[in-house]
């Protein structure tokens, strides 16, 4: 037993080191997994094992069928702060972008219909996404909206910021958020949009938004990397 574990700390190690000092490509994309355990005379499975630290680490992570990679610093989140994605990304010097998977009219489940206080098999408006800093993938999003509020919304450009969109088409702003956060697996669908393996870890972000009038407007379901996140918060 002792072998093996000297042989994963090693690795780790060197491993640590070369992040630490930028050794690997522009885009931080490590040597495969062949030829590292070539370069460390060990198994793959030896390897995988120690390249499963560091991703619990947060040091590095693996996109499927196209390896691992070294992590970005994570996105500081401050739920308390009145910003949108882009806006965030942007004062911390990062490149934001949004992706519109689908967007529709759908049948709510019971947990979104009493979140947005709607009659069970409610008519809302359901509207996914998937955001990038970077480039790199690190948030799918389910909005569900009260079409109540949002005539056409539909017909609108998505990949911008729904705040924004709230503010200049219907006159409504945000007032009193409720988040609910939890540590999850991601699910296949959020699995498959954010390129890793299905069941990885997440954080599971539900926000249920007022408006300025305290009506229930939205709720917002987020799967975010559980590596791409620093939740960053100061209560006075």
């Amino acid at each position: 037993m002792s072998e093996p574990q000297t042989t994963l700390a090693v690795i780790c190690k060197a491993l640590s080191e070369s992040i630490a000092a930028g050794a690997f490509s522009a885009e931080g994309r490590l040597p495969s997994e062949r030829a590292l355990s070539e370069q460390f005379s060990t198994t793959r499975i030896t390897l995988r094992e120690a390249l499963s630290q560091l991703e619990a680490q947060g040091l590095i992570y693996r996109e499927v069928r196209r390896g691992w990679f070294v992590s970005p610093p994570r996105i500081i989140y401050n739920p308390l702060q009145r910003s949108h994605f882009h806006a965030m990304a942007k004062d911390q010097g990062r490149s934001a972008q949004t992706e519109v998977i689908d967007a529709r009219h759908c049948v709510a489940s019971d947990t979104v219909c009493q979140k947005l206080l709607l009659p069970p098999a409610s008519d809302v408006i359901c509207i996914r996404r998937l955001r990038y800093i970077d480039s790199r993938p690190v948030l799918y999003v389910e909005h569900y909206l009260n079409p109540l509020y949002f005539k056409d919304i539909l017909d609108n450009d998505l990949t911008s910021s729904l705040t924004d969109l709230y503010a200049s088409r219907y006159g409504i702003y945000y007032g009193r958020v409720r988040f609910d956060m939890v540590p999850t697996l991601l699910t296949e669908e959020a699995s498959r949009a954010l390129r890793v393996a299905s069941g990885s870890p997440a954080l599971f972000i539900t926000r249920t938004n007022r408006d300025q009038n305290d009506r229930v407007i939205d709720c917002d379901l987020e799967y975010w990397r559980y590596d791409a996140l620093h939740i960053d918060v100061e209560v006075n």
